[in-house]
């Protein structure tokens, strides 16, 4: 009876699985795996926020292979010390697994692929995190593209999508011994930090699913208008949903199109081009990853090793990561982040913006901090994101993008709703001073919110003159 290992991995889900679908294709029976080896990651494993995601992610896909027939099997690393146990307890003729793109990852799967394959055991991977292969699409010249909106307009151009499959029916498994117990894993955090996570989050394909719903009933429509505002449901929130891979792109977009083509209307249609092109945003990630795969910890334009960066400064560092800078939107942002996982995009701009511009601290800080913080931390995202912001990677802008945290507030938080619901101390403060209170230190005093860290202004022409002091040499 043919047997085959389903490899999961940032591809938690039943639908639109290409591996699992193939495996059921060619074999009469298949054992799903998931091998827990964070150190084959090194030096980016998964942060704090992201295990507690992944511990329930996990979970939540063993109860729906368990609702087939089936049980996720867990085991420890190294990954391919597993694989040939399970293949010589098994009988298993083949090995299937969905890509990821980290530049170490992609090393590990290499090595496993040409190891199993020395054997004669079929080793196939497949593609289900991505609408596109990082190979897939080059410039005019055959170059790697590091300008968005060429990158896009070429990929929108050749998105063809189909109905993603569904989950299948029942999972034919081979019998086994007990696999490693999920809590032996020790994904979940010793200290009880993961209320606000647990409350703002249902991780799961289950979850997932209800969480796109969710998006194309209610903010769907107003997309392009609201999802600037952090203070309102203006965005998916499908992030930490899409990184587990408990839904694909393709299902996203498929059913953004059935949204778009059914009682929503053109204000659907246009919503879901704007939401596409975000989308693409995360393709163009993973596009400048695998072909700049030195990006997590080297600047993609190379001039920028010559930016005066100021001393690390570990006490001002802290009060950024806490939320004690004494610029409202950035406290705001980060308390969020520490509460739940997650933060405004918006937002995560503007917080690093002032950490890069006004405070000069190195982006890696910031990538580092996020990476640990964030259920949806992404090698290729947070590295696209903080180069982004810092001005060392892929931007077309030619000027030195910095953000001013109170105008910015102004503009995106009016009515201050955001700024009052993480910063309670502040609830009280009148509008016009909310976003600027420190204009009025008695305020400071009354609320116990401390006073700026850096000035604004002299900050802003400090990093201005590093810039150009860069550019000079």
């Amino acid at each position: 009876m043919s047997v085959a290992i389903v490899w999961f991995r940032r591809d938690l889900r039943l639908a639109d699985n290409p591996a699992l679908a193939a495996a059921q294709a060619a074999h009469e029976r298949v054992l799903p795996l998931y091998v827990h080896a964070p150190g084959e990651e090194a030096p980016w494993a998964a942060g704090g926020a992201a295990r507690w995601w992944l511990h329930h992610s996990l979970a939540a896909l063993d109860a729906d292979l368990r609702r087939r027939g089936s049980a996720l099997h867990m085991a420890r690393g190294p990954s391919l010390r597993a694989l040939d146990g399970l293949i010589a307890q098994t009988g298993a003729e083949a090995v299937y697994w969905n890509r990821l793109y980290e530049p170490a990852v992609m090393a590990r799967d290499r090595a496993v692929k040409d190891a199993l394959r020395a054997r004669g055991i079929g080793a196939h991977s497949s593609n289900a995190a991505l609408l596109f292969e990082p190979w897939q699409l080059q410039s005019g010249q055959g170059d790697p593209y590091r300008v968005f909106t060429p990158f896009w307009r070429k990929a929108r151009t050749r998105l063809q999508l189909q109905p993603p499959p569904a989950a299948p029916g029942r999972i034919a498994s081979p019998a086994l011994s007990a696999s490693l117990p999920l809590a032996a894993l020790g994904l979940l955090p010793r200290m009880g930090w993961d209320a606000g996570l647990a409350a703002a989050w249902t991780p799961g394909a289950a979850g997932a699913q209800d969480q796109l719903e969710l998006f194309g009933e209610s903010a769907l429509g107003g997309y392009p208008a609201q999802r600037d505002f952090p203070d309102r449901a203006g965005t998916s929130r499908l992030s930490p949903h899409l990184h587990a891979g408990e839904i694909s792109p393709r299902q996203i977009a498929w059913r953004l199109g059935e949204l778009a083509q059914g009682d929503c209307g053109a204000a659907a249609g246009a919503a879901t081009e704007s939401y596409l092109r975000e989308l693409g945003w995360r393709e163009f990630a993973h596009h400048l990853l695998y072909h700049f795969p030195q990006t997590p910890m080297a600047n993609l334009h190379a001039g920028f090793d010559r930016f005066p960066w100021a001393a690390d400064d570990a006490e001002v560092l802290a009060r950024w990561q806490h939320g004690r800078t004494g610029i409202p939107i950035v406290d705001a942002g980060m308390r969020e982040l520490w509460h739940t996982g997650w933060m405004h995009n918006r937002v995560r701009m503007i917080v690093a913006s002032f950490l890069t511009k006004n405070l000069r601290q190195h982006w890696r800080h910031g990538a580092r901090w996020f990476w640990d913080t964030l259920v949806d931390a992404d090698l290729a995202n947070n590295t696209q994101g903080w180069q982004w912001s810092a001005g060392s990677g892929a931007d077309a802008a030619p000027y030195f993008r910095i953000f001013n945290p109170a105008i910015q507030a102004r503009r995106f938080d009016p009515a201050g709703r955001y700024v009052r619901r993480w910063l309670p101390e502040l609830a009280a403060a009148p509008d016009a001073l909310l976003q600027q209170p420190w204009q009025d230190p008695a305020l400071l005093r009354r609320c116990g919110y401390p006073a700026p860290v850096v000035d604004l202004q002299v900050s802003r022409r400090a990093a201005l003159e590093a810039y150009q002091r860069m550019r000079a040499t």
